[in-house]
């Protein structure tokens, strides 16, 4: 098969790696891609949001699977596109990608089907959503608590606040809805009850009716140690996730993935591709916070090097609604992703410093290194963005795959580098 993946962050390098084991693949092209993936891959230079380059270049190369990486093309209709002109492609089509692309809407559907969640109120419009606020923070619950302003729309996996504070709150609203930080995304805001528990993501990938859940893993978005600092694209994961052995797992599946995936097939459209549910352990039972359309990010550079079974294989039979004749294994052990960022991140940074130590860090225990930001010149490795690589591991368990996860991480260095050194903290104290 010839597949095409599109993106060319870490969760892309993951895929192309992963999809180059299948022994169904003869080609992996890859737009753009990065100086990691285009030592697997042909890289393209064309961008994830040019929907008919893509589909241009899939037909001239007569690509069997189109794997889409990141949710913005997704959004904007590049599955519904390329199946008009007959090209296979994993994803799901723009109708069930709204379950991403609004909040509004995977809120709405929540309720209509009963999936577990907070409560919130939609506002439309900046002065509503203040005094959504203010009478919001006259509830006790909320006062001792805070609540959570979101933007309706895409922000690039931020454009979400836990406001402890009313004037918090409001600055949230203000940044949102009046400075228009994050555009268009603001131009609607989720006021939302501030749930307390252990965050845990679960991938799923279905072909509409059958699931196949991943092991479970947990993300972490604040730049600093000990959750400190801005929200980022993630500095981290680890799989699978102790506080959530089989039994909530499978009620997962039941409540949340289950409902969702049905909900959307009632629409009309069958939910193909991967459903991420953003889930939440509470003392009142599993509440869902969020659903994306697409692998996570650093999630599956955690969650794939656990997969024993051909992705392509999986993929394939996803397109084409066939996902229960295959069988999905994955290792016992544990993995875990650490991410280098360039210094400034999540803020303004520069590019074009020289990574040095990536051959040490690939050949340590365990470790694999997924590339991000990164481009080559004169056969040297230079940073080309915000998060620039993750190093991850396997092990026998949690404690040793976090061991040599961050030996491998040692072994590199870049002008400003940093990186979170509590990953899978909580869960190994």
């Amino acid at each position: 098969m010839r597949v095409l993946v599109v993106g060319g962050g870490g969760r892309e390098h993951a895929l192309v790696w992963k999809i180059a084991q299948s022994r169904h693949v003869n080609q992996i092209y890859c737009a753009p891609g990065n100086a990691g993936i285009s030592k697997l891959a042909e890289c393209i230079n064309i961008k994830p949001t040019d929907i008919s380059g893509l589909a241009n270049f899939a037909a001239a190369q007569k690509v069997d699977l189109t794997v889409i990486g990141p949710e913005a093309p997704l959004i904007a209709g590049i599955v519904d596109r390329f199946e008009a002109r007959g090209l296979p492609a994993f994803g799901p089509a723009t109708d069930p990608a709204r379950i991403e692309g609004s909040k509004a809407f995977a809120k709405e559907l929540m309720v209509r089907y009963g999936i577990p969640t907070a409560d919130y109120e939609l506002c439309s419009d900046a002065n509503t959503a203040h005094e959504t606020v203010a009478r919001w923070f006259r509830r006790p619950e909320v006062a001792e608590r805070g609540l959570v302003v979101k933007a309706d729309g895409l922000a690039a996996g931020k454009g979400v606040t836990v406001a402890g504070t009313e004037a918090e709150a409001h600055g949230a609203v203000d940044e949102m809805m009046v400075r228009k930080v994050y555009g268009a995304a603001g131009d609607r805001v989720i006021i939302e009850q501030r749930l307390i528990g252990e965050e845990v993501s679960i991938m799923a990938i279905t072909d509409g009716d059958f699931i196949v859940p991943l092991p479970p893993s947990q993300d972490h978005k604040r730049v600093g140690d000990g959750d400190t600092g801005p929200n980022t694209g993630g500095m981290g994961a680890y799989s699978p996730v102790p506080i959530v052995p089989d039994d909530i797992a499978e009620r997962a599946r039941e409540l949340v993935l289950k409902p969702a995936v049905a909900a959307i097939r009632d629409l009309g459209i069958p939910y193909k591709g991967v459903l991420y549910a953003g889930l939440i352990i509470t003392d009142e039972g599993l509440k869902t916070l969020e659903f994306n359309c697409r692998f996570g990010d650093p999630e599956t550079q955690a969650v794939l090097p656990l997969l024993e079974s051909d992705l392509l294989e999986i993929m394939d039979a996803s397109v084409n609604g066939r996902l229960d004749e295959v069988d999905v294994t994955c290792a016992r052990g544990s993995s875990a992703c650490v991410v280098a960022a360039s210094g400034g991140y999540p803020g303004a940074y520069e590019t074009g410093k020289l990574i040095q130590g990536l051959d040490r860090a690939a050949q340590a225990e365990g470790c694999l290194v997924f590339h991000a930001g990164t481009r080559e010149a004169n056969g040297q490795f230079l940073t080309d963005g915000g998060r620039v690589l993750g190093v991850t591991a396997t092990g026998p368990d949690l404690r040793r795959a976090v061991s040599r996860a961050y030996a491998g991480m040692k072994q590199i260095s870049f002008e400003g580098m940093h990186y979170r050194n509590d990953i899978a903290g909580r869960a190994l104290s």
